[in-house]
């Protein structure tokens, strides 16, 4: 695959964390028939819930090889090794599997030579930093969603992906889904008209916390797991990765459901617009709007309003077309029964979000949620949350990707860094 070279013994030996041995060769045979120079070869960095998800997958796939991990949990990096090569053992009938590398930080993983991509799945203070060191080191991307903690970090994102020619796929994955899909065609197709308005339904920003401090646990490297953050005194619930909870709603970490429900939601919405590299004019907070919520004004005169749909409402002069997870509504609902003419909107239609990755890595071509896409729905996200925060209105300039005449909230366009961590 891409980017593969020989590794020297000593290299190797250098790199691992836990092996003294190269990966296992597994045969074609236990392989589904495909050949090992024809595999994607992976590392997955953050092994929390999401990870568990994508390592799911990603063992039932013929086409990927994880064959080394990393997380700064001992126990988080012992549990997963067993796990995948105990999958991999399964897959060859029984023969023993001892290919995982795990590694305590990521720039060993990243100095291999046999990755060809990495899953970066770990809290959100932390996607630049080793998304960026990964397309530095040549690799491809798949990136969680939100992309990132600020909007200058996803600037510096693009900007990398571009400069080492990589392919980055954004984890907001609803793009993937047929539902969402087609309820963008249909607004886009003008289906229901001249769009007005779109209602995203999505929970708030994240807050300050102040948490008692606790015993680090043996094997857990507190310091490096706050990163580039402000340093705190341990406590469980900041670095617990619960949905709904733990450090996504601290906003050291990340942007609360603004963020991390808002990658997917008003990755729809903007998507359903056609504002991908764009996006609003202006937002205005909840206690300044008559109706108490947040709004994102655009130039062609749409309104997005956070709230009050099962998901992404859009209502237009001839109809409306509701879509979630697992539901799909339009009014009337002969919008949703009529099928698209050739003169219709038509999306990228994707085969699965990380078929999708697989297949741009083979084709070397752009993904359904590049990293460009990722970076303008997290900008939405971000923009929402610093006039919430701030309790007023901003103006936004998304060709310049400024905001005008506010500096102290341009401030919030990035965060510093606590050393020695930066871009």
């Amino acid at each position: 695959m891409t980017n593969r070279k020989c590794v020297s013994r000593r290299e190797f030996l250098q790199g691992v964390a836990s092996l003294a041995a190269a990966p296992y060769v597994m045969s074609s045979t236990a392989w589904g028939g495909t050949a090992p120079s024809e595999r994607i070869t992976l590392g997955v960095i953050g092994l929390g819930n999401m990870a568990g998800n994508h390592i799911h997958w990603l063992l039932g796939s013929e086409d990927f090889q994880i064959v080394a991990i990393c997380d700064v949990s001992r126990d988080k990096r012992e549990s997963r090794r067993k796990w995948i090569e105990e999958g991999y053992a399964e897959r060859q009938r029984g023969k023993p599997y001892k290919g995982c590398a795990t590694y305590h930080e990521y720039e060993g993983l990243l100095a291999r030579d046999d990755i060809d991509a990495v899953v970066v799945a770990v809290p959100d203070h932390w996607h630049a930093i080793i998304a960026i060191a990964a397309c530095r080191a040549g690799k491809d991307v798949y990136c969680e969603k939100p992309l990132s903690l600020t909007i200058r970090e996803a600037d510096a994102m693009v900007a990398a992906a571009r400069r080492y020619g990589r392919v980055f796929q954004t984890g907001s994955q609803q793009r993937s889904g047929g539902k969402f899909r087609r309820a963008c065609e249909l607004v886009r197709s003008g289906r229901i008209g001249k769009l007005l308005t779109v209602h995203v339904g999505v929970g708030e920003p994240s807050r300050e916390r102040y948490l008692p401090e606790e015993a680090i646990p043996d094997g857990f490297d507190w310091d490096r797991w706050l990163g580039p953050t402000p340093w705190y005194p341990y406590n469980a619930e900041r670095c617990s990765g619960s949905y709904g909870g733990g450090w996504r709603l601290i906003r050291e970490y990340s942007g609360g459901m603004m963020t991390d429900w808002g990658a997917h939601h008003f990755d729809i919405a903007q998507w359903g617009m056609g504002m991908d590299g764009s996006g609003p004019v202006e937002i205005v907070p909840p206690n300044v709007t008559e109706g108490g919520r947040l709004t994102y004004k655009y130039a062609d005169g749409v309104t997005m309003v956070h709230g009050g749909a099962n998901g992404i409402l859009f209502t237009g002069t001839e109809g409306r077309v509701e879509v979630n997870r697992g539901h799909f509504q339009t009014w009337p609902e002969r919008i949703g029964r009529e099928p698209l003419g050739p003169n219709d909107v038509h999306l990228y239609n994707s085969p699965g979000h990380h078929e999708d990755w697989r297949d741009c890595i083979r084709e070397r071509r752009r993904p359904i949620c590049d990293v460009a896409i990722g970076a303008s729905s997290a900008t939405v996200c971000h923009l929402g949350n610093i006039a919430w925060w701030l309790g007023r209105a901003l103006k936004w300039d998304p060709q310049k990707r400024e905001i005008i005449g506010d500096e102290t909230a341009a401030r919030w366009l990035d965060r510093p860094k606590r050393a020695p961590w930066r871009l």
